[in-house]
């Protein structure tokens, strides 16, 4: 980049919104693992919509990639400058505009943590039910950018179910309004839905208006521990046929399971498969509704534990949101896919994985979200040797295939990004990616709003 269109930045902008020093932590996200580095020219955090929006327009007339970035958390490469270009951190936006907890929501801006947005709804006796991992971390324009999900999308649904509204900025330096502070609207086409989920390639996001529920009264986890595969399947299976609608249903299988099995709050037994369900609602409506799922786990279960203190409560979910650290230090390394297969196709999937590896060469596992079908399918390797990253790499293509075949996705919540660049066409027809491009045309003509991803 030339040191006047650089200078012309910060004339614009002020000192204040450029980092300074070191760029390494914008040159990868959570995939930096896999070896997925590139060096941003400049960094900027912008400290408001309209700085946000002086930052669109001068890239536009200078031609110059726009990188939206969060918390940096994302799993699919979508926040890596690999055009280089500016990256724009939307941390300093991170205001709360309005909180309404007599009308049920709340209207913050894109970089408000997750964690933040969860605590300010349960202090106030609300509920915002989507929590993907890093939640101290992550932040909410990230989220809705990439749908994010989490164990309890399965009664509650992803990120995008909970949007009202949405302010963002798009080419070539427009400020839109979307939605707001109501609950039903059908008066034009569904630009909202169109840019939560964009992965940022259509405009940069910059706030939300977030719908909340009333908080439930009680929580109630319940895990069950089985042999195999084929017992915790049916087990879940047998869940869904019940009637009883959990918040959450998640799975976890062999390699997955042994790698976290020590840190468990409990001793388990030499079970392959755990589910670990949740019940929530008012304290009698929990406690029914766990007693009936117990019956549904009992068939083939090993074991089977009810916690009823809040610390097992909070160290099961924190034991669950460490599966993804504890399998990557199994070698140092992973290479994840977040497929989605008909959930009476999640035993097949959950072996093809494992067959997968072997084919490559390597162990594998899953663990995921059952209730929803969605799998973290994984490959476990040294990343230090690249060739079993490519290795890895050829079975996450081998996967999506496989997803594809079962009637399902090859991305149910981390997205396209740059890992997945050109594998839409497995799962979509011609048509339909035509459409998809056009669409981004249509927002983005010069192709400089997060280019390269999402595609």
């Amino acid at each position: 980049m030339r040191a006047s269109a650089a200078s012309e930045l910060r004339r614009l902008l002020g000192e204040r919104a450029f980092v300074r020093g070191s760029l390494s932590r914008y040159a990868s996200d959570a995939t930096e693992h896999e070896g997925l580095r590139r060096s941003p020219d400049l960094v900027v955090v912008p400290g408001s919509t309209e700085e946000v929006r002086l930052v669109v327009e001068w890239a536009y007339r200078r031609e110059v990639p726009l990188v939206p970035r969060g918390g940096g958390t994302g799993f699919s490469g979508g926040a890596v400058p690999v055009n280089g270009g500016v990256v724009v951190d939307l941390s300093r936006l991170n205001g709360v505009r309005s909180l309404d907890p007599g009308f049920w929501r709340m209207h913050v801006e894109a970089g408000t943590t997750t964690a933040t947005v969860r605590r300010l709804a349960r202090e106030n006796g609300l509920y915002f039910p989507p929590d993907p991992g890093a939640a101290e971390q992550s932040q909410i324009g990230g989220n809705i950018a990439t749908n994010a999900g989490g164990p309890h999308a399965f009664k509650y649904g992803v990120t995008g179910d909970w949007v009202m509204g949405l302010e963002a900025v798009i080419p070539p330096g427009e400020v839109i309004s979307v939605g707001g502070a109501i609950r039903k609207d059908v008066a034009g086409y569904d630009l909202k839905s169109l840019l939560v989920g964009s992965e940022g390639t259509l405009g940069i996001i910059t706030a939300a208006w977030l719908r909340l529920l009333p908080s439930p009264e009680s929580a109630l986890p319940l895990v069950a521990a089985y042999p195999g595969t084929a017992e915790g399947c049916a087990a879940i299976e047998a869940v869904l046929a019940s009637g009883v609608v959990p918040a959450a249903i998640e799975f976890l299988e062999g390699a997955a399971l042994a790698a976290g099995r020590e840190a468990f709050p409990i001793n388990l037994p030499a079970s392959r498969f755990l589910v670990i369900c949740e019940c929530d609602g008012s304290a009698d409506e929990a406690a029914r509704t766990r007693a009936e799922l117990r019956e549904a786990l009992v068939p083939g279960c090993l074991q089977l534990w009810a916690p009823n203190r809040r610390q097992e409560f909070e160290a099961l979910w924190r034991w669950r949101d460490g599966v993804s650290l504890a399998v990557a230090s199994q070698r140092g390394g992973k290479v994840s896919e977040d497929i989605v297969v008909p959930v009476d196709r999640l035993r097949e999937a959950i072996e093809s994985t494992v067959r997968i590896g072997e084919d490559y060469g390597l162990e594998a596992c899953s663990w995921g979200h059952a209730g929803d079908g969605n799998l973290h399918s994984t490959f476990l390797v040294d990343a230090n040797r690249r060739s079993e990253v490519e290795r890895a790499h050829a079975a996450a293509r081998d996967l999506h295939a496989l997803a594809v075949a079962l009637g399902g996705s090859i991305s149910g919540e981390h997205g396209i990004g740059w890992l997945k660049r050109g594998r839409l066409g497995v799962q979509w027809g011609d048509r339909a990616l035509q459409l998809h491009q056009q669409i981004k045309r249509v927002f983005d003509p010069k192709n400089l709003i997060n280019p390269g991803k999402k595609t």
